[in-house]
């Protein structure tokens, strides 16, 4: 029998909004307990605009990842992404989402690494327009989704996403024409055999789904920041690579779209990320839609024990809280001026185990 999905170290519901970091989240997770993960991680971008939320978690990751170019970016992907290899069913798949500035890394480096090339599945194109300013080349304008699966033997329901045929093949569609005028009873016949009476199964270039910066400002799908994914590209990677019942994984979970629509699409979830307004922004959509038979999901933020802390050793106190707040605690525990780490922009950092926080150093002028 397959693993309940869970926390190793708590029994909770089978759906979960957990702030945190997905690195230490994920390996609190079982083995092959996920059917399905998404991943839209930050890009290797460097732009302001990554920055939705502006809390200390976000700006710390943002921070992280470039701090050694393109080689760190990596590495600080990768590490999660064999987490999450680890957690996914042997039928299960994995979405990554990333755009032109690292998905070439991204392919070999780690997914053809941690998935293999042969468990390598599509490279989706999610393509979209809108105004550019490209003076010196054509614009970008499309999105990476790379679909791998962690076996030969995966879930894949394509007659779930078929799409309507174009205008002129759906007009011959209705007579039972083809192109040259045969009739064929309601189905037409292709150089791919028959075409489906309920539509098309979409290639691996995806135009019809518009991005989320174009929902109107009072629409469901528009929570206001310009990274957002619509409800209608998360709808068909759930339904092609999911069935009802099945967890779906969601380790960057922003302002939630993934866990809402597998919601809707009566999938189990689990939603990570370590933005305190990303997850209320979160929780706040899946409030708005539960109804009297929606599924009811366990909210985990941080908790911690002040008296469990406060008896710590005193090194491990420092390097924890240090830690936490994303600064980097000093090798050197004595004789450091009363100065216990420092963040990644050079700010110091002290901590104190007392209630009284001073610092009784003199400083020599050289």
């Amino acid at each position: 029998m397959l693993p309940l999905c869970r926390l190793k170290s708590r029994k909770m519901t089978a759906n979960k909004l957990i702030l945190g970091d997905n690195l230490e989240k994920l390996k609190e997770l079982d083995d092959e307990c996920i059917d399905l993960i998404y991943l839209d991680p930050p890009f290797f971008s460097n732009r302001n605009y990554e920055v939705i939320w502006g809390d200390e978690g976000e700006v710390r990751s943002f921070q992280d990842r470039w701090a050694g170019g393109i080689s760190h970016y990596i590495s600080w992907l990768k590490e999660r992404v064999e987490q999450m290899h680890r957690v996914l069913k042997s039928t299960g798949s994995i979405f990554l989402h990333c755009d032109w500035h690292a998905n070439a890394y991204i392919r070999v480096d780690i997914l053809d690494n941690v998935f293999g090339i042969n468990n390598f599945i599509n490279d989706i194109a999610w393509c979209y327009t809108s105004a550019s300013h490209s003076k010196s080349k054509l614009p970008n304008k499309h999105d990476t989704i790379f679909w791998y699966s962690k076996s030969d033997v995966y879930t894949v329901n394509l007659d779930d996403i078929r799409v309507d045929y174009n205008e002129k093949t759906s007009s011959n569609y209705k007579k039972g024409l083809t192109g040259s005028g045969t009739f064929y009873k309601g189905k037409i016949k292709s150089e791919d055999g028959i075409l489906h009476e309920k539509g098309k199964v979409p290639e691996d270039w995806w135009a019809d789904i518009a991005i989320g910066a174009r929902y109107p400002k009072n629409s469901d799908n528009n929570i206001g920041y310009p990274t957002q994914k619509p409800t209608k590209l998360l709808e068909r990677i759930i339904k092609v690579a999911s069935k009802e019942g099945d967890t779906v994984l969601d380790p960057f979970v922003g302002g939630g779209t993934t866990i809402v629509v597998a919601e809707k699409l009566k999938r189990k979830w689990i939603g990570i990320d370590q933005s305190v307004a990303a997850i209320k922004v979160s929780d706040l959509r899946l409030k708005n839609q539960q109804g009297l038979y929606s599924e009811p999901y366990d909210l985990q933020l941080h908790t911690y024990n002040s008296i469990s802390l406060r008896n710590q050793n005193p090194f491990e106190f420092e390097t924890f809280i240090i830690k936490e707040f994303g600064g980097i605690p000093n090798i050197k525990q004595r004789n450091d001026l009363g100065l216990d780490g420092k963040m990644p922009d050079n700010t110091p950092i002290q901590v104190k185990g007392s209630d009284n926080i001073g610092r009784n150093v003199m400083y020599a002028k050289t």
